[in-house]
């Protein structure tokens, strides 16, 4: 069969099988009306000679949705939103769908960008992984272009807090938190320090609100409290801050809202020449991978995140039921050896 200059399109493909352009389309996009299977070969043995690859934009536009899953983040690099990703990336596998990601940096003007660009790339689920925002005055635009997706016959799922009005998997951050302030102090912590991440973030908000809330049970209050980012970089700045601030004598262990918080808060140590868990300990939330390979082994509070974003697919395939559901995932408090009993 001669090479055909240029990109073959489907009329080429259905020329060189001898079929209708019906019946290629139906051979090559999964229709379900039955093609007869000596011409479905032909069909296939054509677009393999030519290099054929379906117009997937096209088959969206036809068919009213892609066979995408759109999946947003709001760091691709951290590894808590990586965790999520496999599980997501696995359950959609599962169900022959793929999957498309883009990060948001949690910018709620990108965040709605992105949206409306996903809606136009036809996906049957979005699902948003990330945390909310305390009165976040984007919210009423987000919810807008969510529902508008939803009205077209589009699924949405929030992986985060019930701050939406779509289907949630909700991470019980305040009981997680709670749990751990108390495993503390049964191991002999008084002196406490907090590393709170953002003021807005309510995923850093409610896991030190819940922690502090746990403390004042117990009749204590933190010795220092220091805001700023939620990453590694940020953790370590923030130590930095807190030691220069109070000094770390004061204090007897150390929690940091997420765990690549709280390995930066250990580098910063080190460097200091102040030893975890001698010296201070340091905890964190969420266990992602790095957190047993850490030096020391990190205690934290364990968040099944794949089988989060494998409840968030879950959730979106199956059958509505006219209002937004919750799906809570549970937490568990980790105890290793950077927080031995006091």
């Amino acid at each position: 069969m001669a090479d055909k200059p240029g990109n073959p399109t489907l009329y080429d493909v259905a020329q060189a099988a001898g079929v209708s352009l019906a019946t290629a389309s139906r051979s090559l996009n999964g229709s379900e009306r039955k093609v007869n299977q000596a011409y479905k070969d032909r069909v296939l043995a054509a677009a393999e000679a030519l290099g054929y690859t379906p117009n997937l934009s096209a088959q969206a536009v036809a068919k009213g949705a892609s066979n995408t899953v759109a999946l947003l983040v709001s760091d691709i690099a951290d590894p808590y939103f990586s965790s999520i990703a496999a599980g997501v990336v696995r359950a959609a596998a599962a169900q022959r769908l793929s999957v498309t990601m883009a990060a948001t940096d949690r910018d709620p003007d990108r965040e709605i960008e992105l949206v409306r660009v996903m809606r136009g790339q036809r996906p049957q689920i979005i699902v948003l992984a990330g945390s909310r925002f305390v009165d976040d005055p984007k919210r009423a635009a987000l919810v807008a272009e969510l529902s508008a997706f939803a009205r077209s016959g589009g699924r949405v799922v929030i992986i985060s807090q019930k701050e939406l009005p779509f289907d949630t998997v909700l991470v019980d951050n305040r009981a997680g938190a709670a749990a751990l302030a108390g495993e503390l102090l049964g191991l002999g912590y008084h002196r406490f320090g907090i590393l709170a991440g953002p003021e807005n973030l309510l995923t850093a908000r409610d896991r030190s609100e819940a922690f502090i809330g746990r403390l004042a049970e117990a009749g204590l209050t933190p010795q220092t409290i220091v805001h700023g980012g939620f990453t590694r970089n940020d953790g370590y700045e923030a130590m930095n801050s807190l030691v220069g601030a109070s000094g770390i004598e004061k204090l007897d262990v150390v929690f940091a809202v997420n765990d690549v918080m709280a390995i930066g808060a250990m580098t910063a140590l080190r460097e200091r020449g102040i030893s975890v868990p001698s010296q201070v300990a340091v905890v964190g939330f969420d266990d992602i991978p790095s957190a047993q390979d850490a030096y020391p082994a990190l205690t934290t509070v364990h968040v099944p995140l794949e089988a989060a974003g494998e409840r968030s697919i879950e959730l979106a395939l199956s059958a509505p039921t006219g209002k937004p559901r919750v799906a809570e995932v549970a937490s568990t408090v980790v105890l290793r050896a950077s927080s031995p009993r006091r």
